[in-house]
């Protein structure tokens, strides 16, 4: 039903970072002055990053982390939680939607503000992912993830450095140039993350990065419709039945045929959303008998009808985003 990544059969992660296909997403150059401060809402499902080229801010997220940052850093705010943007301690931070910012396109905005001090320059974005499974593992990650200059992030920082070429030098198509960089960066940081990270070492990311654990998951993954049943998982693991189905239950936190039967409805969420297949059509995909069977399963996991979800889904994400910031 999805085009699987050539990787998919050994590298979990990258199949985690494959279902992160971005939709609807708001991008924004700024060019700041000193004193200046902003407030950007909190935008649930939405995954915020920030990067300066030049100059410095401080970063707070409300009822968390504080940092600042410089030229060559990167900081996310994967939950879309509120948070404030400034050039020093103290400053005021007035809600960004309340600060003019022309629109270069349908999602793309300029913003100038600030006094008449020192120049900070910014590219700033809210991604917002197609897949539902995507919000599963935004969920686990932490309030603020912050990408520094080291040995270890060389790639992400090369792509640092040519967004930041881009902006000190702007020539015909560079919106669109810093646009597609700024995808990149946002998955090589989640990728960053993933591989030095303490926090990625437990449970379902845990899981993925576990030999035996995660080949089952890549497996489930990529062939979702498949007659999935304990015992054939077990073999996919070269374990017991007992063994696996304990060790799968520890480290998942819930058993092996429920999680089959939940990354299935993410897949049909998917494909509802995107108008790729009707409800019966999904039911014969991912091996039920009768379309109401499946939408049974559907309705106990997720929590709506297929019909419902089809009905309330948004295509026009970027759209609302934007919307949403200059209301």
């Amino acid at each position: 039903m999805d085009q699987q990544p050539p990787w998919a059969a050994t590298d979990p992660v990258g199949e985690a970072l494959h279902v992160l296909r971005m939709s609807g997403t708001f991008y924004c150059r700024s060019e700041l002055t000193a004193p200046w401060g902003m407030t950007l809402p909190r935008t649930p499902g939405c995954l915020w990053f920030h990067t300066v080229t030049s100059g410095g801010c401080e970063l707070e997220v409300t009822g968390g982390e504080s940092v600042s940052l410089r030229p060559g850093e990167l900081v996310l705010v994967p939950r879309g939680d509120e948070h404030r943007l400034r050039s020093a301690p103290g400053v005021a931070t007035p809600d960004i939607r309340s600060i003019p910012h022309p629109m270069l396109d349908d999602r793309y905005v300029l913003l100038r503000h600030g006094g008449d001090g020192d120049a900070t320059r910014m590219v700033c974005g809210a991604v917002r992912f197609e897949h539902p499974a995507a919000r599963g593992l935004l969920d686990l990650l932490p309030g603020l993830i912050r990408v520094e200059p080291t040995a270890g992030s060389d790639r992400c920082h090369d792509t640092l450095r040519l967004i930041a070429a881009e902006v000190e030098d702007l020539r015909p198509g560079g919106e669109a140039v810093i646009t597609r960089l700024a995808d990149v960066l946002v998955i090589q940081a989640l990728r960053q993350w993933l591989a030095h990270d303490p926090a990625a070492r437990t449970g379902w990311l845990g899981a993925l990065a576990d030999d035996r654990m995660g080949r089952v998951l890549a497996q489930v993954h990529r062939d979702p419709s498949r007659d999935w049943t304990v015992t054939s998982l077990a073999a996919t693991a070269s374990m017991s039945r007992s063994a696996f189905a304990a060790r799968f239950t520890e480290l998942v936190g819930e058993p092996a045929m429920a999680y089959v039967t939940r990354w299935r409805m993410h897949v049909a969420a998917d494909a509802l959303t995107s108008g790729d297949a009707t409800v019966a059509e999904l039911a014969g995909r991912l091996g039920y008998r009768s379309e109401a069977a499946f939408s049974r399963a559907f309705s106990r996991t997720v929590g709506e009808s297929p019909g419902a979800l089809r009905r309330r889904s948004d295509r026009g994400v970027s759209r609302s985003l934007v919307a949403s910031l200059e209301s």
